[in-house]
Protein backbone atom coordinates (compact mmCIF):
# COMPACT_ATOMS: atom_id res chain seq x y z
CA UNK A 1 0.00 0.00 0.00
CA UNK A 2 3.02 2.52 0.66
CA UNK A 3 6.53 1.98 -0.54
CA UNK A 4 9.20 4.57 -0.09
CA UNK A 5 13.01 4.37 -1.64
CA UNK A 6 15.84 6.49 -1.13
CA UNK A 7 12.96 9.52 0.45
CA UNK A 8 15.32 12.73 0.34
CA UNK A 9 14.10 16.36 1.73
CA UNK A 10 15.18 19.35 2.19
CA UNK A 11 13.59 22.79 3.57
CA UNK A 12 17.45 24.69 2.89
CA UNK A 13 20.29 23.34 1.14
CA UNK A 14 20.73 21.36 3.82
CA UNK A 15 19.65 17.66 4.17
CA UNK A 16 17.10 17.26 6.54
CA UNK A 17 15.29 14.19 5.23
CA UNK A 18 17.89 11.20 4.06
CA UNK A 19 17.85 7.81 2.04
CA UNK A 20 14.72 6.79 3.66
CA UNK A 21 13.38 3.74 2.13
CA UNK A 22 10.43 0.98 3.67
CA UNK A 23 7.43 -0.47 2.98
CA UNK A 24 4.02 -0.55 4.36
CA UNK A 25 1.81 -3.69 3.60
CA UNK A 26 -1.91 -3.40 3.03
CA UNK A 27 -4.05 -3.79 6.27
CA UNK A 28 -1.03 -3.00 8.13
CA UNK A 29 0.77 -0.50 10.52
CA UNK A 30 3.51 1.59 10.94
CA UNK A 31 4.78 3.76 13.68
CA UNK A 32 7.01 6.50 12.98
CA UNK A 33 8.70 7.15 16.48
CA UNK A 34 11.46 10.14 17.03
CA UNK A 35 12.70 13.53 19.09
CA UNK A 36 10.66 16.72 17.97
CA UNK A 37 12.60 17.75 15.02
CA UNK A 38 13.34 14.03 13.68
CA UNK A 39 11.62 14.95 10.53
CA UNK A 40 8.28 12.52 11.73
CA UNK A 41 5.76 15.13 10.09
CA UNK A 42 7.99 15.79 8.03
CA UNK A 43 7.74 12.69 6.19
CA UNK A 44 4.07 12.41 7.21
CA UNK A 45 3.07 15.09 5.19
CA UNK A 46 5.53 14.24 2.43
CA UNK A 47 3.14 11.16 2.26
CA UNK A 48 -0.19 12.73 2.07
CA UNK A 49 0.93 15.38 -0.93
CA UNK A 50 1.77 18.29 1.11
CA UNK A 51 5.17 18.17 0.67
CA UNK A 52 5.67 17.68 -3.20
CA UNK A 53 9.79 18.92 -3.50
CA UNK A 54 11.47 15.68 -2.72
CA UNK A 55 13.66 13.15 -4.13
CA UNK A 56 13.31 9.73 -4.27
CA UNK A 57 9.92 7.73 -4.39
CA UNK A 58 6.97 7.74 -2.17
CA UNK A 59 4.24 5.70 -3.69
CA UNK A 60 0.61 5.78 -1.28
CA UNK A 61 -1.95 3.67 -2.79
CA UNK A 62 -0.46 3.16 -6.41
CA UNK A 63 0.16 7.01 -6.54
CA UNK A 64 3.59 9.11 -6.56
CA UNK A 65 2.93 11.36 -3.45
CA UNK A 66 3.83 14.30 -5.31
CA UNK A 67 0.96 13.70 -7.91
CA UNK A 68 -1.78 13.49 -4.97
CA UNK A 69 -5.31 14.11 -6.64
CA UNK A 70 -8.56 14.36 -5.40
CA UNK A 71 -9.34 11.24 -6.18
CA UNK A 72 -6.25 10.22 -4.22
CA UNK A 73 -7.87 12.43 -1.21
CA UNK A 74 -10.43 9.99 -1.18
CA UNK A 75 -8.27 7.12 -0.13
CA UNK A 76 -6.63 8.97 2.81
CA UNK A 77 -8.07 9.99 6.34
CA UNK A 78 -6.23 12.45 8.41
CA UNK A 79 -5.78 13.37 11.71
CA UNK A 80 -3.55 16.05 12.84
CA UNK A 81 -2.13 16.21 16.45
CA UNK A 82 -3.95 19.85 16.85
CA UNK A 83 -7.47 19.69 16.15
CA UNK A 84 -8.35 21.16 12.41
CA UNK A 85 -11.93 21.82 13.48
CA UNK A 86 -14.12 25.17 13.24
CA UNK A 87 -15.02 26.28 16.77
CA UNK A 88 -18.24 28.25 16.03
CA UNK A 89 -19.74 24.81 14.70
CA UNK A 90 -21.35 22.04 16.94
CA UNK A 91 -19.19 18.44 16.49
CA UNK A 92 -22.32 17.16 14.44
CA UNK A 93 -22.13 20.26 12.18
CA UNK A 94 -17.68 19.76 11.86
CA UNK A 95 -18.60 16.09 10.68
CA UNK A 96 -21.15 17.24 8.50
CA UNK A 97 -19.38 19.85 6.52
CA UNK A 98 -15.82 17.86 6.09
CA UNK A 99 -18.02 15.05 5.05
CA UNK A 100 -19.73 16.89 2.38
CA UNK A 101 -16.12 17.42 0.63
CA UNK A 102 -15.77 13.83 -0.10
CA UNK A 103 -17.22 11.73 -3.08
CA UNK A 104 -17.20 8.85 -1.10
CA UNK A 105 -20.76 7.84 1.23
CA UNK A 106 -20.06 9.26 4.68
CA UNK A 107 -20.38 6.84 7.45
CA UNK A 108 -23.58 7.44 9.91
CA UNK A 109 -22.47 10.77 12.30
CA UNK A 110 -24.10 10.18 15.12
CA UNK A 111 -23.03 6.24 15.40
CA UNK A 112 -18.95 8.04 14.91
CA UNK A 113 -19.95 10.52 18.09
CA UNK A 114 -21.28 8.06 20.07
CA UNK A 115 -17.98 5.64 19.87
CA UNK A 116 -16.02 8.35 21.39
CA UNK A 117 -18.92 9.25 23.62
CA UNK A 118 -19.55 12.80 22.32
CA UNK A 119 -22.99 12.03 21.26
CA UNK A 120 -24.30 13.81 24.08
CA UNK A 121 -22.37 16.84 23.32
CA UNK A 122 -22.85 16.95 19.61
CA UNK A 123 -24.98 19.63 19.07
CA UNK A 124 -22.56 21.86 21.51
CA UNK A 125 -20.20 24.49 19.65
CA UNK A 126 -16.80 23.11 19.79
CA UNK A 127 -15.74 25.85 21.41
CA UNK A 128 -16.31 25.03 24.36
CA UNK A 129 -15.08 21.45 23.82
CA UNK A 130 -12.27 20.41 26.41
CA UNK A 131 -9.13 19.47 24.85
CA UNK A 132 -9.68 15.98 25.19
CA UNK A 133 -13.11 16.55 23.24
CA UNK A 134 -11.52 18.11 20.36
CA UNK A 135 -8.51 15.09 19.98
CA UNK A 136 -11.60 12.36 19.64
CA UNK A 137 -13.69 14.78 17.38
CA UNK A 138 -10.44 14.85 15.63
CA UNK A 139 -9.79 11.58 15.32
CA UNK A 140 -13.66 10.67 14.12
CA UNK A 141 -13.13 13.11 11.64
CA UNK A 142 -10.74 11.06 9.78
CA UNK A 143 -12.94 8.13 9.54
CA UNK A 144 -16.47 9.71 7.99
CA UNK A 145 -15.38 8.71 4.54
CA UNK A 146 -14.33 5.01 5.08
CA UNK A 147 -10.74 5.70 3.76
CA UNK A 148 -8.07 2.75 3.08
CA UNK A 149 -5.18 4.51 4.92
CA UNK A 150 -5.20 6.45 7.77
CA UNK A 151 -2.55 8.91 9.49
CA UNK A 152 -2.48 9.42 12.77
CA UNK A 153 -0.26 12.09 14.44
CA UNK A 154 -0.66 11.07 18.36
CA UNK A 155 -4.25 9.83 18.43
CA UNK A 156 -4.07 9.47 22.26
CA UNK A 157 -2.73 13.02 22.88
CA UNK A 158 -4.77 14.94 25.74
CA UNK A 159 -6.49 12.19 26.47
CA UNK A 160 -7.44 10.36 29.46
CA UNK A 161 -6.70 6.34 29.95
CA UNK A 162 -10.46 5.26 29.91
CA UNK A 163 -11.06 7.56 26.40
CA UNK A 164 -7.09 6.73 25.46
CA UNK A 165 -8.10 2.99 25.82
CA UNK A 166 -11.11 3.56 23.22
CA UNK A 167 -8.88 4.88 20.42
CA UNK A 168 -6.19 2.55 20.90
CA UNK A 169 -9.14 0.09 20.27
CA UNK A 170 -10.76 1.83 17.40
CA UNK A 171 -7.11 1.82 15.61
CA UNK A 172 -7.27 -1.92 16.61
CA UNK A 173 -10.61 -2.48 14.69
CA UNK A 174 -9.82 -0.38 11.58
CA UNK A 175 -6.79 -2.55 11.11
CA UNK A 176 -8.92 -5.59 11.30
CA UNK A 177 -11.10 -4.18 8.83
CA UNK A 178 -7.98 -3.84 6.44
CA UNK A 179 -7.25 -0.28 7.02
CA UNK A 180 -3.11 0.87 6.76
CA UNK A 181 -2.59 2.88 9.42
CA UNK A 182 0.74 5.32 9.68
CA UNK A 183 0.76 6.60 13.51
CA UNK A 184 3.33 9.25 14.55
CA UNK A 185 3.89 9.34 18.45
CA UNK A 186 6.23 9.80 21.27
CA UNK A 187 4.57 7.00 23.06
CA UNK A 188 6.00 4.63 23.27
CA UNK A 189 3.19 2.03 24.82
CA UNK A 190 0.78 2.91 22.02
CA UNK A 191 3.28 2.13 19.65
CA UNK A 192 3.97 -0.91 21.11
CA UNK A 193 0.41 -1.98 21.41
CA UNK A 194 -0.96 -0.41 18.04
CA UNK A 195 2.13 -0.74 15.42
CA UNK A 196 2.72 -4.00 13.34
CA UNK A 197 6.36 -2.22 12.94
CA UNK A 198 7.82 1.48 14.64
CA UNK A 199 10.62 2.98 12.53
CA UNK A 200 13.08 4.80 14.71
CA UNK A 201 13.74 8.10 13.01
CA UNK A 202 16.54 10.77 14.14
CA UNK A 203 18.26 13.52 12.76
CA UNK A 204 15.96 13.03 9.32
CA UNK A 205 17.52 9.08 9.02
CA UNK A 206 15.77 6.26 9.78
CA UNK A 207 18.12 4.19 12.16
CA UNK A 208 15.31 1.01 13.06
CA UNK A 209 12.72 -0.49 11.12
CA UNK A 210 11.11 -3.58 12.85
CA UNK A 211 8.53 -5.33 15.26
CA UNK A 212 7.91 -3.99 18.84
CA UNK A 213 8.64 -7.29 19.67
CA UNK A 214 11.97 -7.56 17.61
CA UNK A 215 13.20 -4.87 18.83
CA UNK A 216 12.94 -5.20 22.05
CA UNK A 217 14.40 -8.99 22.06
CA UNK A 218 17.34 -7.50 20.54
CA UNK A 219 18.53 -7.65 24.27
CA UNK A 220 16.78 -10.64 26.40
CA UNK A 221 16.57 -9.46 29.76
CA UNK A 222 19.78 -9.14 32.23
CA UNK A 223 18.67 -8.99 35.27
CA UNK A 224 15.96 -10.76 37.61
CA UNK A 225 14.79 -8.54 40.53
CA UNK A 226 12.67 -9.92 43.79
CA UNK A 227 11.25 -8.18 47.04
CA UNK A 228 11.40 -10.59 50.50
CA UNK A 229 10.82 -9.61 53.83
CA UNK A 230 13.82 -9.07 56.00
CA UNK A 231 13.55 -8.02 59.90
CA UNK A 232 9.91 -6.86 59.20
CA UNK A 233 10.82 -4.71 56.38
CA UNK A 234 10.53 -5.60 52.67
CA UNK A 235 14.17 -5.50 51.56
CA UNK A 236 14.97 -6.08 47.30
CA UNK A 237 17.96 -8.11 45.67
CA UNK A 238 18.86 -8.50 42.29
CA UNK A 239 21.06 -10.96 40.05
CA UNK A 240 21.68 -11.19 36.43
CA UNK A 241 19.44 -13.50 34.91
CA UNK A 242 22.22 -16.06 33.76
CA UNK A 243 23.62 -16.21 37.55
CA UNK A 244 20.32 -16.88 38.94
CA UNK A 245 21.11 -20.40 40.43
CA UNK A 246 24.32 -18.95 41.84
CA UNK A 247 22.58 -16.13 44.28
CA UNK A 248 22.43 -17.74 47.38
CA UNK A 249 19.93 -15.48 48.95
CA UNK A 250 17.89 -16.01 46.25
CA UNK A 251 17.98 -19.38 46.70
CA UNK A 252 17.43 -19.38 50.29
CA UNK A 253 14.50 -17.38 50.05
CA UNK A 254 12.99 -19.79 47.35
CA UNK A 255 13.85 -22.60 49.65
CA UNK A 256 12.26 -21.26 52.88
CA UNK A 257 9.29 -20.01 50.59
CA UNK A 258 9.77 -15.79 51.78
CA UNK A 259 9.86 -14.35 48.65
CA UNK A 260 7.44 -11.21 48.16
CA UNK A 261 7.77 -10.89 44.34
CA UNK A 262 10.50 -11.68 41.75
CA UNK A 263 10.04 -10.85 38.10
CA UNK A 264 12.60 -10.54 35.16
CA UNK A 265 13.34 -7.06 33.85
CA UNK A 266 12.43 -6.61 30.52
CA UNK A 267 13.43 -3.36 28.43
CA UNK A 268 10.77 -1.20 27.28
CA UNK A 269 10.17 0.26 23.43
CA UNK A 270 11.81 3.90 24.97
CA UNK A 271 14.71 2.03 26.53
CA UNK A 272 15.38 0.18 23.00
CA UNK A 273 15.25 3.64 21.63
CA UNK A 274 17.79 5.24 23.49
CA UNK A 275 20.40 1.86 22.98
CA UNK A 276 20.20 2.27 19.48
CA UNK A 277 19.47 5.77 19.05
CA UNK A 278 21.46 7.58 22.04
CA UNK A 279 18.64 9.87 22.47
CA UNK A 280 15.12 9.89 24.35
CA UNK A 281 11.79 11.43 22.94
CA UNK A 282 10.76 14.55 23.91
Amino acid sequence: MISVQDLRFSYTRAPFLTDISFQVETGSSLGFLGPSGAGKSTLQKILIGMLRHYGGQAQVAGLEARDADSAFYERIGVAFEYPTLYEKLTGRQNLAFFGSLYQNKQLDISALLDSVGLLPSADQKVAAYSKGMRTRLNFVKALLHAPDILFLDEPTSGLDPTNAHVIKQMILAEKQKGRTILITTHNMQDATELCDQVAFIVDGKLRALDTPHHLIMRKAATEVAYTYLEDGREAQGTCALAATGEDALLRRLMAENKLLTIHSREQTLGDVFMDITGRVLA
